[in-house]
């Protein structure tokens, strides 16, 4: 049986927050896919408000606390990672963004990436497409085509006939998340097979 690892990135202030609570349907939704391919699960999640201070010291001084490297390590070693972030001025929050600008640009290059947000109104349900997916294409992601907004009046909605409901939308995300990550391959957990760069250098000058 393989494992894989999930991780979320919750970017909720408050505590319980409905950021925490997409963002564990939508580990929910995929665990369960998973399940169904006899993959075994490892879940894991990252509350950057837990984080704040650590992220802004590491802004300021170029150096990351033993917490903050430990949270952007469980990130960049995901096989696929959740990423949930409230709505602020019709973006994403701050710490959201300043979180991932600490991660290094190629480290989730072709990792499965859902997106979530949350937001008052449906109004900001654009900032699926106007913000988070163009952030995660800069970052080489792979970034899975149904994301999930929830507005504060979809929690318990049920949805109509020509709306799904959020249960509905975070079940068909989560599931189109899992596929995504079970059809990439294994990592193998070394660099075995990477040659470094000056003797390829080096052969290329010989040929």
């Amino acid at each position: 049986m393989r494992t894989t690892k999930l991780v979320a990135v919750s970017a909720g202030l408050s505590s319980p927050s409905s950021t925490r609570l997409l963002a564990d349907r939508l580990l929910q939704a995929a665990r369960y896919r998973l399940a169904e391919q006899e993959y075994a699960v490892d879940v894991q999640v990252v509350e950057l408000r837990d984080l704040a201070v650590d992220i802004a010291k590491n802004l300021v001084t170029g150096f990351p606390s033993a917490a903050l490297r430990e949270a952007i390590d469980t990130v960049t070693g995901a096989d696929g990672v959740i990423a949930v972030t409230p709505v602020f001025t019709a973006s994403y929050s701050g710490l959201f963004k300043s979180f991932f600008d600490l991660v290094d640009p190629a480290a989730l290059t072709g990792t499965p990436v859902l997106l979530g947000a949350t937001g008052g109104t449906a109004r900001h349900s654009l900032v699926l497409d106007h913000a988070l997916r163009p952030l995660f294409a800069y970052l080489r992601a792979l970034v899975v085509p149904t994301a999930v907004y929830a507005a504060s009046e979809d929690w318990g909605s049920g949805g109509d006939e020509y709306t799904d409901g959020l249960p509905a939308r975070i079940t068909r995300a989560g599931q189109e998340f899992a596929d995504t990550v079970a059809a990439r391959p294994a990592r193998d957990g070394g660099d075995d097979d990477l040659v470094p760069f000056e003797k390829q250098w080096a052969d290329l000058r010989l040929d």
